[in-house]
């Protein structure tokens, strides 16, 4: 029965509704379930499917793929560039610093440099999947431990295609290159120094393809205005760029990432996310019932003391050189410790390396297969080492976990919604309800909700990203949706499902910085509000008339340059993804700005400000009165 695709799929299915609730209830996550379903389920124990090995990892195939696909879809350049920081330092520190440490330890272990360095690298990878889904469980994703995570696995994502690049420069330095496998390429029988050209070239198709063909397609396919096909659309250029990649000999869940990434900055990433979502938690257990069953204890029992040493040299080594690195960026001791821990397995990436590194000979199968043991070990000791971190750890330093709360039911329809509830919105509320305007106010921060509901707001807990909570809270007959939430990111998906599904709305938006209002203009709000703006320049206003300047004419000199403001705001938006052409244009807009205020301050306008006050107005020139 398990020999047809069917029967395989009944097992795994059956495995996981086993051995996942039963991992829950004993809180040791749905992770380290769906890897316990795997061993069960797997040739070294039950047998039930994948005898061989090999077919365990092609029915996990396609939800590598389809992993690799979201967090491309998340890697969106402005996103990107706010944490460059964190993703380059951190990120490259800790690549550095654990390929080095094990690239020593495996030379002392007896293997030459090339194979040495080549395994060095792939195991310095951490897990993607495990890590993000771990910390989400646990209500982590959004403190220092998950962002900085978050950054970390961001960076050896990114860090695969050059490593990919390099190992054929390493085949050629240890008389490798010859590539065996099943796998038919297009580049079998040419040089190794064509074929890693030919893999950059593939790269850098992909990402043009992507600019100028993928996205326009999507948009020929959407105007059909049949949801299905627009979901077929993106399966097949996910497929068929990840088969391009797999006829160069590279992994076929690369090249889904790389699709996800060319569709991050599109229209089209909120709707694929939305459409992808409710299978994405099937196609990571998948991918994790995979790895269980992939892990060869045949090899385990014949050399035990092996695998278990070099699991544990692995893990402690990798968690030391985090430590340091979390240290280094000022990371606290428990937060430090969630992301060592959490980031201290091999991740799925090395099983790409280990069989690109195999296939090349750069080191010797038994090698190989050793270490693809170790890498599976290790990903399953995650949720473990977890499981200990939160039960002996959090607890005695004073991490605390919010559980996820339910979305509270809308029971009042206002013509005006506010998302987010912080010093901003709570002052745009009462501003609203002293003039007599109600607000459906929306906040995801349940600590907040109650804060505010003991002083006498209305809020309701939920997240306004979601469409049914939008729905809920009167969308539908609503006039203006005011966003106000921190998250640029959040912002910039509730636009886009507010715009996309409540086109009548007039969407509001508070913008942290330059660069949050100019992405807010490219998503066509026209309504933005700088944090920093109106307070700096009422703040001005107070200076000016401390020095003596009327007020009225102050306030007018204020309103002017926040006028000039916004007008140089959108003429900057253009430009800022070319930085030569941002700064120039931001000195033109400043200089054209200081000219139109030098006109305005010579202007006439006195005998307007005395409706307002009757000291004796100053010039610029200090000490200089007006007449």
């Amino acid at each position: 029965m398990t020999d047809t695709m069917l029967g395989q799929a009944v097992v795994y299915l059956a495995a996981a509704l086993f051995c996942v609730p039963i991992a829950r209830r004993l809180g040791m996550g749905s992770v380290l379930g769906y890897l316990l379903a795997g061993i069960l389920i797997g040739p070294f124990c039950l047998g039930f499917v994948g005898r061989e090995g090999e077919d365990i990892m092609h029915f996990a195939e396609f939800g590598v793929v389809m992993m690799l696909f979201l967090i491309g879809l998340e890697l969106e350049p402005a996103h990107f560039w706010r944490m460059r920081t964190t993703i380059l330092g951190l990120g490259s520190l800790q690549l550095a610093l654990t390929t080095c440490a094990l690239t020593a330890g495996l030379l002392l272990l007896g293997l030459d440099w090339r194979g040495a360095l080549a395994a060095g690298l792939a195991l310095a990878m951490s897990s993607t999947a495990i890590v993000l889904q771990s910390l989400k469980e646990k209500g982590l994703g959004n403190s220092h431990a998950g962002l900085s995570s978050f950054a970390v696995l961001l960076f050896q994502d990114i860090a695969v295609i050059p490593i990919l690049a390099l190992l054929p420069f390493l085949a050629i330095q240890a008389g490798g290159g010859a590539v065996h496998g099943d796998a038919p390429s297009l580049l079998d029988g040419l040089p190794v120094w064509m074929k890693a050209g030919s893999v950059l070239f593939a790269v850098v198709a992909v990402v043009v393809m992507g600019r100028s063909i993928v996205v326009p397609f999507l948009r020929i396919v959407t105007k059909a205005s049949v949801r299905e096909l627009s979901v077929a659309a993106a399966l097949l250029i996910i497929v068929a760029i990840a088969y391009l990649m797999e006829l160069v000999g590279l992994s076929p869940a690369l090249g889904a990432f790389l699709a996800g990434v060319l569709l991050a900055n599109s229209e089209f990433r909120h709707e694929l996310e939305s459409d992808i979502e409710p299978f994405k938690g099937l196609l990571l257990g998948l991918f994790f019932i995979a790895v269980g069953a992939s892990i060869n204890f045949r090899l385990l029992t014949d050399k035990p003391a092996t695998i278990i040493s070099l699991v544990l040299a692995v893990i402690l080594v990798k968690a030391v050189v985090l430590v340091v690195a979390g240290r280094l960026f000022r990371l606290s001791f428990d937060q430090n410790s969630i992301f060592a821990i959490g980031l201290s397995q091999v991740g799925e990436f090395a099983f790409v390396l280990f069989a690109f590194i195999d296939r090349l000979g750069i080191i010797g199968r038994d090698w190989t297969d050793t270490l693809m043991a170790v890498t599976a070990i290790s990903m399953t000791m995650t949720p473990l080492l977890l499981l200990a971190n939160e039960r002996l750890v959090l607890p005695r330093f004073g991490t605390r976990e919010r559980e996820e709360q339910e979305a509270d039911l809308i029971d009042t329809e206002h013509p005006v919604i506010i998302a987010g509830f912080s010093s901003f919105g709570s002052t745009l509320g009462r501003f609203l309800r002293a003039n007599g305007v109600e607000a459906t106010i929306l906040d995801n921060d349940s600590d907040q909700v109650d804060l505010l509901r003991r002083m006498g707001f209305k809020v309701f807990y939920g997240d306004a990203t979601r469409l049914d909570i939008l729905r809920s809270a009167g969308a539908d007959s609503a006039r203006v949706l005011f966003i106000a939430i921190d998250s640029p990111a959040t912002v910039n998906k509730l636009v886009a499902t507010a715009r996309k599904h409540f086109p009548h709305l007039k969407v509001m938006a508070r913008a942290g910085t330059n660069l949050d209002a100019h992405e807010l203009l490219d998503l066509g709000v026209r309504d933005i509000y700088r944090d920093f703006l109106d307070t700096s320049v009422r703040a001005g206003v107070d200076v000016l008339a401390s020095l003596g300047y009327r007020r009225y004419g102050a306030t007018r000199a204020g309103q002017d340059f926040i006028r000039y403001d916004e007008s140089a705001m959108h003429h900057l938006a253009p430009h800022r993804h070319d930085e030569s052409s941002y700064i120039s244009t931001a000195r033109e807009q400043i200089r054209l700005q200081e000219q139109l205020l030098a006109g305005d301050r010579t202007a006439n306008h006195t005998h307007h400000d005395h409706a307002w006050d009757t000291s004796t107005p100053v010039t610029a020139a200090e000490g200089e009165t007006q007449p």
